[in-house]
């Protein structure tokens, strides 16, 4: 039960885009196409579930004072892995993510996690955590992506060939540009808020956006 309830917190209550607004850069950098967003999110799901099991396994051992140049090394370690992965399987995707992928070295949800809960917990929860957060954030990136592709190219690209294009649309370019990736993430945290609000209603409660699970009530800034 406690395995499920660390799972499911990253896919609705504590989605890292959705609720905890961490991860902007690349959020709002990739997602111009659902490929994009998908090859980001496998990428993140496996450094961050990695990560955290190595950091819970090594945490009685890791000095408190030098915690978080060992976290970094650890997520750099699989960082690395990713990126020679993708390039010698995902050429093309390698080649879009470009930079972002190194980056996810310094991806505050990575490090976020490792500090506030794989150098507290036990393996098992740790795993659980990562997959959860690593569902919770590919998921986001697709939505995001899904809107931005299909208003600002008028297609679906879901791998490689893999392509739905919808026939007579009048592309609207603003949407994969910087500016439509600031309006879609805005409507989407809007939506997410109301449909909180409608739930909340439902059961005679009043709902408010969370005050602590933000980038300002992180962790690693206390």
């Amino acid at each position: 039960m406690k395995l499920w309830k660390e799972f499911a917190k990253g896919l609705w209550k504590e989605n890292p885009i959705f609720r905890l607004v961490l991860g902007m850069c690349p959020t709002l950098a990739v997602t111009t196409s659902v490929e994009n967003g998908l090859g980001m999110g496998i990428a993140a799901t496996f450094v961050l579930v990695c990560s955290n099991v190595v950091i819970s396994l090594l945490r009685n051992l890791i000095p408190s004072k030098v915690r978080i140049p060992c976290f970094i090394v650890v997520i750099a370690t699989f960082v690395t892995i990713i990126d020679l992965l993708m390039n010698g399987f995902a050429h093309e995707l390698h080649k879009e993510l470009g930079l972002f992928i190194p980056l996810i070295v310094v991806n505050c949800i990575i490090l976020g996690r490792a500090e506030a809960f794989a150098s507290k917990h036990s393996v098992l929860l740790s795993a659980a955590d990562g997959i959860g957060m690593g569902i919770g954030f590919t998921i986001a990136l697709i939505i995001l992506g899904s809107c931005r592709e299909i208003l600002g190219a008028g297609s679906i690209t879901i791998w490689g060939n893999i392509a739905w294009h919808i026939k007579g649309y009048e592309p609207m370019v603003l949407m994969i540009l910087a500016p439509g990736g600031f309006i879609t993430l805005g409507c989407l945290l809007g939506f997410m808020n109301h449909l909180q609000a409608a739930s909340a209603a439902r059961h005679g409660k009043l709902f408010a956006p969370p005050q602590n699970l933000d980038c300002r009530h992180c962790t690693l800034c206390k």
